[in-house]
Order: structure tokens, then sequence, then C-alpha cells
């Protein structure tokens, strides 16, 4: 690494050291440039995942056969549901964003273990690798669901054992992020950057890291087991060898439904970075909202049970399961009714981030609600294993984490990239996108409500209208997205030069240059204030003797001393 006057000289994507080119890239410790390598290899995977999610909207425009059969079909929404969970939703914004800005919010020059970091990427993308080899080895792509329920998982004939040893391994990269960054924040923070002053885009990542670290070893025990089941008929889960099928989904869900909130917690915070941006104003309730994200993560180990109301369970165990999925609302309420109070009297701002965040809290106040139907138990053996629960899902998963994911690439471009991209351009990228995704999804309600059941390959004629609408629904999302990637590929190329601050933000990163130099800052900075603060132009950093760099970049305390 450079020392302290070069870090200032050099940003981070002109820096050459010891390897040259691509090896540069490949065996850099630096958190920005591996954030950017797992965005590169997520971007991959989502447009995969997304042409796969495009070709079962064209089957189910008929009924009957249209482009595929059955059993290429069950294949089909298998691999769409594996690489859209474990290589984009899960990861997306804590590998990319989170390494990337997590450090610099938090006044560090990297994360605590930079050889951990390079390391778990590599995890993450030998378990791509994995799961893309297992279409064209043994019997074929999977064929079981995202779910990998038993025993047809142990029993199918497809190559199941290679999959889920791909979910295995991309568990161990999820872990190894997640205790990456608790020792970063725990151990890094800059002097005065005590727990109440860091960003809620820091604490969501808190939250998120310490489901990561404790509840991704249960998954991988549990596909483990089917492994040994599938190689060593142990009969931990085979009813036929005196195991037991039901003890398979609590396993699975007591990782899985947690997971949901490795995923929607950081995009929680990111929310809470954008929305005082361009209100001009502070974020309201700062305490409440960073205690809501621990609410949420902790009430999430322990509402599971929801997902199996009709796989056998006690009474008892039902009413708890869904009292405690009610209270999860609690803390989430929390977080909207201050999202939308920061807004009040605000003097908005409106841009392409703050419209995705917008757009954002109506789409998951929908997956919201209609979670409180899935938990309620007379409702949930009405519209469960039915397209509602489709619907549901994906309302939380993609319409939380997919569109707050594109804010996020919009916010932070400018100071990632250094570039600017069309502003008018990307306001209809985000309509188009969100019109899309409510055409597409809403019908799935519907349809669930009627008595569409999931996952089956044909259906009955009253419902062709809703697919046909569903399906152009599809069409409109899928231009919506590559309009705004081609918008924002255009400005990587082509774009003009970013300002160092162009939003008017006030947390750390926004004090460094666009695209930042290689160790983020010159010296470790002091902090004296809270991350929101809007009546104060240079509120945050508390300037040493030597004052202010001539490129702008506040020049505090040296590392040492700061430690």
């Amino acid at each position: 690494m450079a020392n302290g006057s070069l870090a200032n000289e050099v940003s981070y994507l002109e820096y050459e050291g010891k390897h040259k080119g691509i090896m540069g890239w490949l065996l850099s410790v630096d958190h920005k440039r591996i954030g950017l390598m797992y965005l590169m290899g997520i971007m991959i995977f989502f447009f995969v995942a997304m042409t796969l999610g495009v070709l079962m909207r064209l089957e189910m425009l008929t009924p009957g056969e249209t482009i595929m059969k059955p059993s290429t079909y069950n294949s089909v929404f298998t691999l769409h549901g594996v690489i859209m969970v474990f290589l984009f939703i899960i990861p997306a914004i804590p590998a990319v964003f989170g390494n990337f800005m997590l450090p610099i919010q938090i006044g560090a020059k990297d994360v605590a273990f930079p050889r951990l970091n390079l390391f778990s990427w590599y995890l993450y993308m030998a378990g791509a690798i994995l799961a893309i080899v297992s279409l064209f080895v043994g019997g074929g792509a999977a064929d079981t669901g995202w779910t990998f329920y038993v025993p047809y998982s142990i029993r199918s004939a497809q190559n199941v054992t290679m999959t889920t040893m791909a979910a295995f391994v991309l568990g161990f990269s999820s872990i190894v992020t997640g205790l990456n960054f608790v020792v970063t924040i725990h151990r890094l923070r800059a002097p005065g950057m005590t727990w109440f002053r860091m960003p809620l885009f820091v604490w969501g990542l808190y939250a998120t890291s310490w489901i990561q670290v404790l509840a991704t070893p249960v998954i991988g025990i549990t596909l483990a087991l089917i492994m040994l089941e599938r190689f060593m008929g142990i009969g931990v889960f085979d009813p036929a060898l005196g195991g037991d099928p039901i003890l398979y989904q609590h396993l699975f869900w007591i990782y899985s439904h947690p997971a949901v909130y490795i995923m929607i917690l950081p995009a929680m915070g990111v929310v809470s970075e954008i929305l005082p941006t361009f209100a001009r104003k502070d974020i309201f309730g700062y305490k409440q909202i960073a205690i809501s994200s621990l609410g949420i993560a902790l009430i999430g180990y322990l509402v599971w049970g929801h997902h199996m109301f009709v796989s056998g369970m006690s009474d008892t165990s039902r009413i708890v399961f869904s009292l405690l999925t009610f209270l999860v609302a609690i803390p989430t309420g929390v977080k909207i009714f201050n999202w939308v109070a920061t807004l009040y009297k605000g003097s908005i701002k409106f841009s392409a981030p703050l419209y995705y965040v917008l757009g954002f809290i109506f789409i998951f106040s929908i997956g919201g609600l209609t979670g409180l139907v899935l938990g309620a138990l007379a409702t949930d053996i009405h519209v469960t294993d039915t397209y509602f629960v489709v619907a549901h899902f994906h309302y939380v998963m993609f319409g939380g984490m997919g569109i707050m994911f594109f804010a996020t690439m919009h916010y932070w471009f400018p100071k990632v990239f250094g570039k600017m991209y069309n502003e008018k351009l990307a306001v209809i990228a985000c309509t188009v996108i969100i019109i899309g995704f409510n055409l597409l999804y809403f019908p799935f309600f519907i349809m669930g409500y009627m008595g569409m059941p999931r996952r089956y390959y044909d259906y009955l004629p009253q419902f062709q209208g809703w697919h046909i609408l569903s399906t152009v629904g599809s069409w409109i999302l899928v231009s919506g997205i590559v309009f705004m990637f081609g918008n924002l590929l255009y400005a990587l190329l082509r774009g003009p030069k970013a300002s160092m601050n162009p939003w008017g933000g006030t947390t750390l990163e926004w004090k460094v240059p666009s695209p930042p130099p290689l160790e983020n800052f010159d010296e470790i900075p002091i902090v004296t204030g809270g991350p929101y603060v809007h009546d104060k132009s240079t509120y945050i950093m508390h300037p040493s003797k030597e004052g202010i760099n001539a490129n702008g970049a506040v020049k505090t305390v040296n590392q040492e001393a700061a430690l």
C-alpha cells in the first residue's frame, strides 16, 4: 500500500502496485476493489437469473407447453431461485457497498482483515462456479426448488449434490464477510465515532453481520446432511429410514428467514442515508432507527415457524410463531414512520436515488402488509403454497433489496467511479421499473387468492388473463432494468466528472475525493458530531493543525495516534 501522502493523490482505480493489469485486481486486498469485483460477479448472475425468470413467464403465457417441458421448467425455477437468493439478493448490498463504504463511513483505511476479505470473494466465486458446473454434469440442473425440500431432494436423480455444495460454499463466504464487518465496526472506528454517531447504513450492516455469523452455519450443516443422506443414507431426514422431513424444514427456515433480514437491513440502512441527504434535514428518530435494526435482527431469529403452519406442528407453536411474526412488524413500522417523518417539511431535492427510495417504501409496505396475511393462522391456510406467497416473497425480496440495490448504485455511483449519469434517463428508468414490477407481481396476489398453486408448470384457463398481464409486466420490468444499466454504463465510459459531494451528503464518504483515494484518508479523521446534521458545513471532521489539503480532503491526526 502507498504512504499517506500518496494515498490522497492516487485513486484506487488508478493505483499500480506490485501486480499489474487484471492481477492487480484479482490479488488486491483493497476493500474498494474487492467490492467492485463482487459487483461484477453479482451483476452477471443477476442477468442470468433474470433471463431464467423471463423464460418462466413466457412458459406461463399460455396453458400447456409453450416453450419448455415440465422437467425443464422445474430446473429453471430451481436455478432462478438459487442464483437470485444465494448469488444476488443475500450478498448484493453487504458484499458490494458494505465492502466499499463501511471503512470510509467509520473513518478507517480498510476492513479489519483485508486478506480474509479477498478470500471471501474467492469463496463466492467458487460457489458460483459450482452452481454453473452442476448444470452440465451428473443428472443436470437440480429440480427441487431453491429450498431443497426432502425427501424429494434426497431421491431426485438430478444433480442436487453439487447445487447444495455450491450453496454450502457460498454460506462460508457470507460468514467470513459478516465476521470481518463485526470486527471492523468494533475495532476500527475513527476517534470520536461513537456507536450513536455511526451512519445508519453501518448499523444495518452490523445487525446483518451478526445474522450472517450466527445463522448461516445452520444452513451449512443442513445442506451437508442432505449430501450425506444422498451418499450414505444416514436417515436424518429420510422417512423411509426413520428420519424426519419436518426437521429439515425447521433447520432450513431457522437460517432462511433471518436471511430475509440479511438482505433487507442493509437496504433499509441505505434508505436512512438517502432520505436525509435529499430532504436536507436530520434523520427523524436516529436512535430508534438504529435500535430497530437490532430489534428486527433479534426477532427475525424467532419467526421461522410461520413458513410451516400447514406442515404439522402443535396449535401452541402456531400461535407463538404467529404472534412473533406480528411483533417483527413493530420495528419495521418504526423505520417506515421515521422515514416518512424525515421527509415532512424537508427541503426536498427530487433525484433518481430518492425516486427509487419512494418506490421502495410503497412496494415494501405492500410486501410487509401481505406478510401479516401469511402470519395470521386462518388466512395462511387459505393462501399457503399459492401464487400469493410468490407475490409476497418478490415484493419483499426483489421489491425490497432489488429496488434498493438500484437506488444504492445511483446514490454512490458518483463516489465509486467519479462520474455522473444522466439524471433524466435515470428517473425514466426508475418509473418504468416501478410500473413493470407492480404489473408483473401484483396479479400474483389475485391469482393466489383465487387458488393458483405455486411451482406448477400448467394452470386452468381461468388464470390465463392474469398470466398474460403478468408476462407483459415482466417485459416492461426487464426493459427498465436494461435501460437503467445502459445509462450507468454510458456514464461510466463517457459521463462527466463528478464532484466530491454532488448530493450534499454529510457522512464521511462525501468528505473524500471522487473516486476515493487508495487508503481513503490521508490521516485518520476525528469525528466531532452526528452523521446527519445539515446546518453545519464541515461538522463531522475536526481538522488538525495541518488544516485542509488542497484537494479538499480533511487532514487530521495520524493513524497510530488515532488507534
